[in-house]
């Protein structure tokens, strides 16, 4: 299996790095788009188009949901004879290189209506929603379930008790963005530090203040593994800002569904329960840690051995 997480970002990268989405959280927000020399996205060698041939997947650095569902696309795509790249990027450089038809076929973590609207509306016309994967995605900011607050509009008020200290994820997450421009000064929230570096950051003050009993407040999303792993909860939202439910696509590139019409046709029929999505992501980054993705898909599969056959069958 050739797969690749390659780590570097440029300033065109970080241009384009206005929102991203999961929820999950990979390496260090950042990523390129580099392949091997000689590669071509779509390309299918002299299998045909639909029984084998390459296809790359871009992940949005830093979600998890992105990243347990585009490792679980590999491994059944590989079973049937594709050869998968994975790699993570920011989520403006694999919208940009599936409009330009460049180094990514599939990105299956695009949130809508509002998440990634920006991008679909630049992009939308030079890329192909292949469908809804996910219904019900949400937008949030958490606490530690015995925090003493409920709401966003008590978190100002009682910022001492956080040490003043709003934690967030990866600086060119579509979160980061919404609470930045939205949340903070919807609820009078300036005079708290906003510490935005990454998921995987995140995630580490949540783990240890779950482990000392210290109250903190995070930038989150639904779905996420850490509303099983740990003792937290949403602070409620009576203005509205955090948004609305939301749901999860897929995009390809423009002719994607002309080269691999098969896959295309699995793709549009596929959808991810809660539980089944909880299960996986349990095995991927709580009990696997993280460390070995591949491995992790196997075993759910072991664990649901008809998933596949009434996908594809």
């Amino acid at each position: 299996m050739r797969r690749r997480l390659a780590y570097s970002i440029t300033a065109a990268a970080a241009a384009l790095a206005l929102a991203a989405c999961g929820a999950g959280d990979a390496p260090e927000d950042e990523g390129n788009t580099d392949v091997d020399a000689g590669e071509t996205n779509g390309d299918t060698g002299d299998d045909g188009a639909g029984e084998g041939g390459e296809i790359s997947v871009g992940i949005p650095a830093g979600w998890d949901e992105g990243v347990a569902v585009s490792y679980l696309w590999a491994e059944i795509l590989e079973q049937q004879g594709y050869d998968v790249d994975l790699e993570d990027a920011e989520i403006g450089v694999i919208f940009a290189s599936l409009a330009g038809g460049d180094s990514y076929d599939l990105l299956f973590d695009a949130w809508l209506p509002i998440t990634h609207e920006s991008y679909v509306e630049e992009h939308g016309d030079d890329i192909d929603d292949l469908g809804v994967w996910y219904e019900g995605a949400v937008l949030t900011i958490a606490v530690n379930d015995d925090a003493p607050i409920t709401s966003l509009d008590e978190l100002a008020d009682n910022a001492d008790v956080f040490d003043n200290r709003l934690v967030g994820i990866d600086p060119g997450a579509g979160l980061t963005q919404l609470t930045e421009e939205e949340a903070i000064p919807g609820y009078g929230l300036e005079d708290m530090e906003f510490v935005v570096s990454s998921t995987s950051a995140m995630l580490a003050e949540l783990k240890a203040a779950d482990a000392s009993g210290d109250d903190i407040v995070v930038t989150l999303w639904r779905p996420h593994w850490a509303y099983d792993e740990f003792d937290i909860r949403d602070l409620e939202d009576p203005e509205g800002i955090m948004g609305d439910d939301e749901s999860i696509h897929t995009f390809a590139r423009d002719g994607f569904r002309d080269d691999f019409p098969e896959v295309a046709e699995w793709i549009e029929g596929f959808t991810f329960s809660d539980d089944d999505l909880a299960s996986l992501e349990n095995i991927m980054f709580n009990e696997n840690d993280g460390e070995d993705n591949e491995g992790s898909v196997k075993e759910w599969l072991d664990e649901n051995p008809d998933f596949i056959d009434n996908l594809i069958g």
